[in-house]
């Protein structure tokens, strides 16, 4: 057992799904930035994604890439990412850290995963790394205790899913769809499908990300998975001028999704 799994255990328990909030550091501003991920768990979110910005976030859309250029251009650090993880846990939430893998090679995957550890953070989330590439990453996560979160996709076949499964902890990431991240005008069937093939392989627990942002989509995708992840809908409702009420408002809309009370 770990702080995820744990976590994701007690909301089982209480009959719904996880609300999994991601905010990237440093946007608009450090400051700002762990100010907006304390509201995330004041406001209704039991796991936050802190986010350092990459300088080339592939796999995230408009919103993410807009918040992490800001993010740079301010100075951002990777150890303002630590602070966040703290500052999360101080909060009452569990900790995790969403990051492409050139970061945490500069880093030094040993460093990386105890600087985490002692800030509190529970896991990393890999978008870029793979299990079957990620066997250092994943010798040192577990050397502290740290979850590695692997992510499933529509087009993960059988085999590359029991290779996920089995090297995940914590949870197994189920992308909705294939490309990059962003809001949905609808999430889809292909999400429920990815969480089935997923438990059939052995994942204990499953949590459904991009696209999801709004309390309605944030139940329909509660009803089958274990954690509902909602990134861009928080970053685009902060903005560039930070504002926490804002950002307050969208996370207590999806809280109340996952909660069945939307």
């Amino acid at each position: 057992m770990s702080a995820l799994t744990d976590r994701l255990a007690e909301v089982r328990a209480e009959g719904r799904a996880a609300l999994i909030g991601y905010l990237p550091v440093g946007y608009p501003t450090v400051e700002a930035s762990v100010e907006a991920m304390r509201v995330l768990v004041d406001a209704g979110c039991d796991i936050v994604e802190v986010g350092p910005p990459y300088s080339d976030p592939v796999l995230d859309g408009p919103v993410i890439q807009h918040a992490a250029a800001i993010a740079l251009e301010g100075g951002v650090k990777v150890d303002d990412a630590f602070t966040a993880v703290e500052a999360v846990a101080q909060a009452g939430a569990v900790p995790v850290v969403m990051s492409y893998c050139n970061l945490m090679i500069q880093r030094g995957y040993e460093r990386f995963a105890q600087e985490l550890k002692a800030a509190g953070g529970a896991g990393v989330i890999t978008p870029d790394l793979t299990p079957d590439t990620g066997q250092d990453w994943i010798a040192a996560a577990r050397a502290e205790d740290v979850d590695t979160i692997f992510l499933a996709a529509p087009s993960t076949t059988r085999e590359r899913m029991h290779l996920t499964v089995g090297a995940s902890r914590g949870f197994v990431y189920a992308t909705s769809l294939m490309g990059v991240t962003g809001e949905r005008a609808s999430v889809g069937s292909a999400a429920e499908r990815v969480v089935v093939e997923a438990r059939a392989a052995g994942a204990e627990f499953v949590c459904v990300g991009l696209g999801v942002s709004t309390g309605v989509q944030a139940a329909d995708v509660a009803a089958y998975a274990d954690g509902v992840i909602v990134g861009s809908a928080f970053v685009k409702a902060l903005g560039d001028h930070g504002d926490m009420e804002a950002l307050r408002i969208k996370v207590q809309e999806l809280a109340a999704g996952v909660r069945g009370q939307s």
